[in-house]
């Protein structure tokens, strides 16, 4: 039996390739560059809030502070999404990881509000905004000097560096995408439409690192090799955190609606930013932000916590990101995500010890982000990057099947807003 090789485009050839190849890598480097700005920024602005005029007033940052920071973020949000141009884009509850490109009046606001919730502690991450600003970008670019190159193809670029320079691999932009080229109108194999997305996240991850960008992985026990048992194992752990998603995914419309009934942008925003920083405030700080270095915190020393805690952390951060999705904050929702599996996975370790620790929470961090994400390949990426060990790939390939089955029919893990209404036909002559 042979495979029947795919119609190949005579536009697609290994010249057009490499020439295209040149922009592909610019593209890479500059996404790159973006989202180091858009940390380095943010991360100079949380030190100021947290540290220096903690220090400077003598407060302690972890009390009431918590509430007044994250209150005020919420006011300067409001304020600066009435204000700014664009109104900082789209609401995030509502767009897909890699959407349209939007109008470049729109990204200084959503570069500001996403900025803002960033270092003020919200519990979303920089995923979609800065996938957003990319875009925009690079399309504009590409029309004005590349014109020959379709804003589809662009697009996918500037995509495919920033998931690249987000996770530090290429991989996860490969992963992503196979599905998205497929479908891409234009002849050739998979590997030709593959070849400049994976040119441009490669240029990104390479540049992310040289920036000094921490990996994508934490030290965790080694995993070993994989046991017959550890599919079971994995299969249980990874569709009980994927029922607790879907519940989240279920209580998602109300307090969106909830908040929504504020009516005023500033109102809705004051009010989320204050439920916060209750939130913030009996989790404390390991509950806010968008969640990377908190799991590098909860994984340096997982002893200290106990299954109490750990269900106390995951409970606050599902609620904290439903609150930050649904009260107009720009951000993402795979990063806060992985964050609630790693403790999640961590509390099933601590109610079982015998269980393998890199497996239970690759398997838990596998369940939730594939609730959010409605992606079987990123999920099955962010769970074996989390701990750094490729041994648990042969497992989670298997366990994300069943755990696919309970989403396949779920909705997306974002607020669908109401389609206009189409308008009543003609009346016909008589």
């Amino acid at each position: 039996m042979s495979l029947a090789r795919p119609e190949t485009d005579p536009n697609v050839t290994p010249l057009r390739l490499l020439m295209l190849a040149v922009p592909a890598l610019l593209v890479g480097v500059v996404s790159a560059l973006i989202l180091w700005t858009l940390d380095r920024s943010a991360d100079a602005l949380s030190n100021v809030i947290w540290t220096t005029l903690p220090g400077t007033l003598n407060v302690d940052p972890n009390g009431w502070w918590i509430i007044l920071v994250l209150t005020v973020t919420g006011l300067a949000v409001g304020v600066a999404l009435q204000v700014l141009p664009g109104h900082g884009g789209p609401d995030s509850a509502t767009t897909e990881l890699v959407d349209k490109p939007l109008p470049l009046r729109t990204l200084p606001g959503l570069a500001v509000v996403t900025l803002l919730g960033l270092a003020g502690g919200v519990s979303l991450g920089p995923e979609n905004p800065i996938i957003a600003i990319n875009t925009a970008i690079i399309v504009a670019v590409f029309a004005r000097l590349i014109p020959q190159v379709s804003p589809e193809v662009s697009m996918m670029l500037a995509a495919s560096a920033t998931i690249g320079a987000l996770f530090g691999t290429p991989v996860a932009a490969a992963l992503v995408f196979t599905g998205l080229v497929a479908a891409v109108r234009a002849g050739g194999s998979l590997w030709d439409k593959l070849f400049l997305p994976l040119a441009a996240a490669g240029a990104a991850s390479i540049t992310m690192h040289l920036l000094g960008a921490p990996p994508f992985a934490f030290d965790m026990p080694a995993y070993g090799p994989p046991q017959a048992f550890d599919i079971l194992t994995g299969i249980l752990v990874a569709c009980a955190v994927t029922v607790v998603g879907l519940a989240a995914l279920a209580v998602f419309p109300f307090v969106y609606r909830a908040l929504h009934a504020l009516g005023h942008p500033i109102i809705i925003t004051t009010v989320g930013g204050l439920i916060l920083g209750i939130l913030g405030y009996i989790g404390g700080p390991i509950t806010m932000f968008k969640g990377l270095t908190q799991m590098g915190e909860l994984l340096k020393d997982p002893s200290q916590y106990d299954a109490g805690q750990l269900a106390v952390i995951a409970g606050i951060k599902i609620v904290a990101l439903l609150v930050a999705a649904s009260a107009l904050f720009r951000g993402g929702r795979v990063f806060p995500a992985a964050f609630i599996g790693v403790a999640l996975g961590l509390l099933v370790s601590t109610l079982f010890p015998s269980l393998n620790m890199s497996l239970v929470v690759a398997c838990a961090v596998l369940g939730i982000v594939l609730v959010v994400a409605r992606d079987g390949w990123l999920a099955v990426f962010v769970a074996v990057a989390i701990p750094g060990d490729i041994a648990l790939l042969p497992i989670l390939c298997i366990v994300v099947l069943p755990a696919w089955l309970l989403v396949s029919q779920a909705p997306e893990f974002r607020i669908v807003p109401p389609a206009e209404p189409e308008a009543a036909p003609a009346p016909s002559g008589g």
